[in-house]
C-alpha cells in the first residue's frame, strides 16, 4: 500500500528534527505547508504507478535533485542578499564549479 499524505507529512516533520527548516515569517502554518507538499508528492507517485521500478526511482531522483539544486540556489541568493558568507561546503562546491571541476 502506498504511503498516505498524512504519513509522509509526519515523516517530513520527523526528518526536520535533525535538519530544521526555517519557515521564518511565512504567513502559512507549517503543518499545512507540509501537508500540501506531501499531498502533491503522493499524487506524483500515484501518477507513476505504471512506471517500472527503475523509471520511478529515476524520476524521483530527478525531482529530488532539482529541489536540492533549487534550495541551494535560493540559500546562496539569500545569504548574498544579506551580505553573509556561505558555509565552507557550499563555498568549496561553488569554487569547483567556477573552475569547471566536478565534485570528488
Amino acid at each position: 500500500m502506498p504511503i498516505q499524505p498524512e504519513q509522509l507529512a509526519a515523516l517530513m516533520h520527523e526528518v526536520e528534527q535533525e535538519d530544521p527548516i526555517d519557515f521564518a515569517d511565512l504567513p502559512f502554518p507549517e503543518d499545512e505547508l507540509r501537508t500540501l507538499v506531501a499531498t502533491h508528492l503522493c499524487e506524483m507517485a500515484a501518477a507513476m504507478e505504471n512506471f517500472s521500478t527503475e523509471d520511478r526511482i529515476t524520476t524521483l531522483l530527478a525531482v529530488s535533485a532539482k529541489l536540492v539544486l533549487e534550495n541551494l540556489v535560493l540559500h546562496v541568493q539569500l545569504l548574498r542578499r544579506h551580505g553573509l558568507p556561505v558555509g565552507d561546503n557550499v563555498e568549496a562546491l561553488l569554487s569547483r564549479l567556477r573552475k569547471g571541476g566536478t565534485p570528488e
